[in-house]
């Protein structure tokens, strides 16, 4: 769909006036796990389209929708549509469709895929779009609106990136707002992440005579024993502190039972803090792994916190919490790539994000819409 194509008449808009935590649920109940997120942007993008002082550009399933007021400030709010898969632990409450503990709508606790990540978030956004306006009222600050496909999943994917590289200019700003679950507290920026492989190479043989080859999983125990000893350090970035940190995820290695393994590959994440660039990290791996063949596959910069950006400093005063740094790479880091201060915040306790019990408060979604529409009209 273009940014130009009219949504499908037939879809029946998500109820955007009523209670957040109940348009929560609803946003929940449309299953978007990454690829399968057609479905909840087309609601999204009715209900866009249904507020004429917005401005609204889809490109695949993912939507921009701006406010065009002249305000010498434009903030940007963005979410992600996409969840990862579904729980397969039978008996997970973390699924779809959503759930209330109390079971009464609106009521208690909210129990399903996406409750905090993130759901609730993007409801906050919709909420926040259709009733800027109500009653008269005139946002004191331009606004854009972001909603996007794919985060869940590799960065070549991401759909914010395909916005950045499609619709950069739309996505200009003074300063933006990522509604990842922070339980209500400012998160300012986010670590860095690379990934490595180290390889081992052996020389396979019959395991009945192991001494005519090289075990290739054996020479692994020295990149190990150097993980495991390795002390995570943290680094104070603009008043924040952010813990790294440095482990194998996953070995592969072996072809069958009774030969001796020719090959092993063992993966590495290490996650570092935003004053390091992504060929820093990798220098710093490399040192500690020194006389192993190492192999950057995948990094992504972190992001500076911002905070003593204006725009920033008032919103983290109106919401009144001392902010906190964010160990997990998210979206910020593509804002500041962009030159655009950004912070995490948002419902949810993050820990319990992906969980097969992923819940959330009803009264957090209610606080964290409560916090940014105050901020937005001051």
């Amino acid at each position: 769909m273009t940014a130009e194509t009219a949504p499908d008449a037939s879809i029946l808009p998500l109820d955007v006036h009523q209670d957040v935590a109940l348009l929560t649920a609803a946003i929940m109940d449309i299953n978007s796990v990454s690829g399968n997120e057609t479905e909840l942007a087309d609601a999204v993008e009715a209900a866009l389209r249904a507020i004429p002082q917005l401005h609204v550009v889809r490109d695949g399933d993912s939507l921009i929708a701006r406010t065009e007021l002249g305000r010498p400030e434009r903030v940007i709010l963005a979410g992600h549509l996409d969840t990862v898969p579904l729980p397969t632990t039978e008996g997970a409450r973390g699924t779809v469709p959503s759930s209330w503990e109390s079971g009464i709508p609106g009521e208690g606790v909210l129990y399903g895929r996406g409750a905090t990540d993130m759901k609730g978030g993007v409801a906050v956004q919709l909420a926040l779009a259709a009733t800027m306006f109500d009653g008269g009222a005139v946002p004191s600050r331009d606004v854009t609106f972001v909603f996007y496909d794919h985060e869940e999943v590799e960065a070549v994917k991401s759909g914010l990136g395909r916005l950045v590289r499609n619709y950069g200019g739309l996505l200009g700003g003074d300063f933006a707002i990522l509604l990842e679950p922070t339980h209500g507290t400012v998160e300012g920026g986010c670590n860095g992440t690379s990934r490595f492989e180290a390889t081992t190479v052996g020389e396979a043989a019959h395991s009945a005579r192991a001494w005519m080859g090289r075990n290739a999983i054996h020479a692994v125990a020295p990149i190990l024993a150097r993980l495991a000893a390795y002390e995570p350090q943290t680094f104070n970035v603009d008043g924040l502190d952010y813990r790294e940190s440095l482990n194998a995820v996953k070995i592969n290695g072996g072809t069958a039972g009774n030969v001796i393994p020719d090959r092993c590959v063992v993966e590495i994440n290490y996650r570092f803090a935003p004053d390091k660039t992504p060929d820093q990290a990798e220098a710093h791996v490399r040192e500690l792994l020194e006389g192993f063949d190492v192999v950057r596959t995948d990094a992504a910069a972190g992001a500076r916190p911002g905070l003593n950006h204006p725009a920033a400093a008032s919103f983290v005063a109106a919401v009144g919490a001392e902010p906190k740094p964010k160990y997990g790479w998210t979206d910020v880091a593509r804002f500041s790539e962009l030159g655009i201060p950004a912070v995490n915040f948002g419902p949810g306790d993050p820990l319990l994000a992906h969980k097969d019990n992923e819940h959330v408060d009803a009264d957090a979604i209610r606080e964290c819409l409560r916090a940014l529409r105050s901020w937005l009209s001051a």
